[in-house]
C-alpha cells in the first residue's frame, strides 16, 4: 500500500543556485549526490515529515533538462513511501494506473523507485519509494 508522503521533487537548472535560495529560507540539505541511473544530481532538504528533493540534470538532454525546457523549473513529482514497491506496482497496474517503469530502478541513497505516469493523476508524476532494508547492503530488491 502507498504510505506517507516521502518527498516533493523540484526540477532546477542549477542545484547550486537553488540551494542558495533554499538556504535563505533556512533550509540546509541533508545530503547531495549524483544518481547516474536517473541522470541527475540531487539535494534532499528536510522540512519536517516531508523532504524537498532538488533535481538538476547531469546531461543537457536528460529527463529533467527536457522537463525544464518544456515546462520550466518547478514541481516535477510527488513521492510516496511504500514497503514493497513491486507489490505496489502490481496493485496500481491492476487498478488501471499507467506505470512508467516495468521494474523498480535504483534511486538516491540505495532506495528503489518507480513512477506512475502523470496521465493517470491529472498531470502529476507520482514516484513510489522503497527504503533500503536495514542490515542488507543491496542495490537491488531481494
Amino acid at each position: 500500500m502507498i504510505g506517507p508522503a516521502h518527498h516533493v521533487g523540484i526540477a532546477v537548472k542549477s542545484l547550486r543556485e537553488a540551494l542558495e535560495a533554499y538556504r535563505r529560507l533556512g533550509l540546509e540539505p541533508d545530503f547531495t549526490e549524483e544518481v547516474p541511473s536517473q541522470g541527475v544530481r540531487v539535494a534532499f532538504l528536510r522540512t519536517g515529515a516531508v523532504r524537498v528533493e532538488l533535481l538538476e540534470s547531469l546531461q543537457p538532454d536528460g529527463v529533467i533538462a527536457r522537463f525544464i525546457e518544456r515546462r520550466g523549473e518547478g514541481l516535477h513529482h510527488l513521492a510516496f513511501a511504500t514497503a514493497d514497491i513491486r507489490e505496489e506496482m502490481t496493485r496500481l497496474g491492476k487498478a488501471g494506473f499507467g506505470l512508467v517503469d516495468a521494474e523498480p530502478r535504483p534511486g538516491s541513497q540505495g532506495r528503489l523507485v518507480a513512477f506512475v505516469h502523470p496521465r493517470a493523476l491529472h498531470g502529476v508524476l507520482l514516484e513510489l519509494v522503497e527504503e533500503p532494508r536495514k542490515g542488507i547492503g543491496r542495490t537491488q530488491h531481494d
